[in-house]
């Protein structure tokens, strides 16, 4: 990646060089070139106004003195070399020139402008200017050596420039690379950074948003399955041996019923934990099927004797909501009694289950005479093990089954221990009575 920017950079700054520096050597030059024989013409000229006319007939005649690296001569129409320096007899340039014209020209590897010196409508002379081409090379060189100086430092500066880029480009490409060697291997945590590069970090961001859902979808797959393990467990052995004890006896009949009624307690856990699955976490609100009063009665029903046994008590109250207000019973069941083993296994004493109306959300405490002990937050954590009340999934399944419904279970007290259910509703108003309604967060 990065040899491939770095040549493609190369290789567009060669071709704009060399598109650029070809028309400006050849620049370069046809204008040293042409300087150098306007300097020869000027000099020319100004030699053939100072050329007395009189030295045609015998008297001397005078240049001046040519500047450095240039060759004045004065010829006369004979094309011989009366003063100054040039070949003896005068070249193609004299003999142009006394025809009346200036004229430019190169002879014997020199530059040559040669000026006709006029008098009395007539040319008696040429002034022959010149200088050798070699100069005038050295000259061409120095320029192209400049030019090519500058088209070196142009090309390392370009490397430079190309290599940062370079490497610019090609380090998040490089980053993200990683981060996809990462999740082959294992790690759905790996996060690609952002750069700055927009497209680059366009895709940075899908690859994230991808592994996003690809790790939610493997934490719903484990939480069903722990889920499932942790709410059927304990019901399928109560059902083994409510049938084992219902086998020992002569009328089966009252064991069947009563398993009949663990099968469809069963049942209705089995669905709410594959709603849960369903809902990635976010509230999705269920039809309220079932009045408060009678979801407390059967969930006395299902508790009173198995507390009894430990020699506990349990106590339900409702303050101000009516007894037929209606709620999800599945969910809200599967929430009480999570909160309900929760309070038998680590809590003491009598277990109180209170609703109370706060208008807009019924209220579910549900409290024991235990203590909790750490963070609060912590106990809602999957998995967490502090050895107090809420160890291990069901408190997390709980709190996950409350969102489902919009709502949120909370701590509320460590001592005596209390759990907060609060569940928000909407009332409507019919001919007969006030309708409770489950409204979204």
């Amino acid at each position: 990646m990065r040899q491939r920017v770095v040549r493609v950079a190369l290789t567009a700054v060669l071709v704009a060089l060399v598109l650029l520096a070809v028309p400006l050597a050849l620049a370069v030059r046809y204008s040293l070139y042409a300087g150098q024989r306007d300097s020869l013409e000027r000099a020319a000229l100004a030699a053939a106004v100072r050329v007395n006319p009189d030295y045609t007939t015998g008297d001397p005649a005078e240049l001046p003195a040519a500047a450095s690296g240039q060759h004045l001569g004065l010829y006369d129409p004979r094309l011989r070399l009366r003063v100054g320096n040039g070949p003896r007899n005068g070249d193609d340039a004299v003999r142009r020139a006394l025809a009346g014209r200036v004229t430019r020209s190169s002879s014997g590897g020199d530059l040559v402008a040669a000026v006709p010196v006029p008098h009395a409508e007539r040319v008696i002379g040429v002034v022959r200017a010149s200088s050798p081409v070699a100069d005038v090379q050295g000259r061409v060189f120095a320029g192209w050596a400049a030019l090519a100086g500058t088209a070196v430092v142009a090309l390392t500066v370009a490397v430079l420039v190309a290599r940062r880029q370079a490497r610019a480009l090609a380090a998040p490409l490089e980053d993200l690379s990683r981060h996809c060697r990462a999740v082959t291997e294992g790690d759905l945590t790996a996060r690609a950074a952002p750069s700055a590069v927009a497209e680059i970090d366009q895709v940075a961001r899908t690859h994230n948003d991808m592994l996003h859902s690809l790790s939610e979808l493997l934490r719903h797959e484990r939480d069903f399955t722990a889920n499932a393990s942790h709410q059927l467990r304990t019901p399928l052995t109560g059902l083994q041996l409510t049938l084992e004890t219902g086998l020992a006896q002569d009328d089966a009949r009252p064991a069947l019923q009563e398993a009949l009624a663990d099968t469809r307690r069963l049942h209705e856990t089995v669905e709410e934990v594959l709603r849960l699955s369903r809902s990635a976490g976010q509230p999705r609100p269920t039809a309220p099927d079932r009045p408060v009063g009678e979801l407390l009665a059967r969930t006395e029903e299902r508790w009173r004797g198995l507390l009894a046994r430990d020699g506990r008590r349990l106590e339900l109250a409702v303050q101000d909501a009516p007894d037929d207000v209606r709620v999800p019973g599945g969910p809200i069941a599967e929430i009480l009694g999570v909160l309900l083993d929760n309070a038998r296994v680590h809590g003491r004493g009598t277990v109180r289950v209170t609703v109370r109306d706060l208008d807009d959300a019924l209220a579910f405490d549900i409290a024991d005479e235990g203590t909790v002990e750490g963070d609060g937050v912590r106990l809602f954590e999957r998995g967490h093990s502090g050895g107090g009340p809420g160890t291990g999934i069901g408190l997390a399944l709980a709190r996950d089954l409350a969102v489902t419904l919009g709502g949120r279970l909370s701590l509320a007290r460590p001592a005596p221990t209390t759990f907060t259910l609060l569940l928000p509703v909407r009332r409507e108003r019919s001919t007969a009575r006030d309708g409770i309604g489950q409204g979204g967060r």
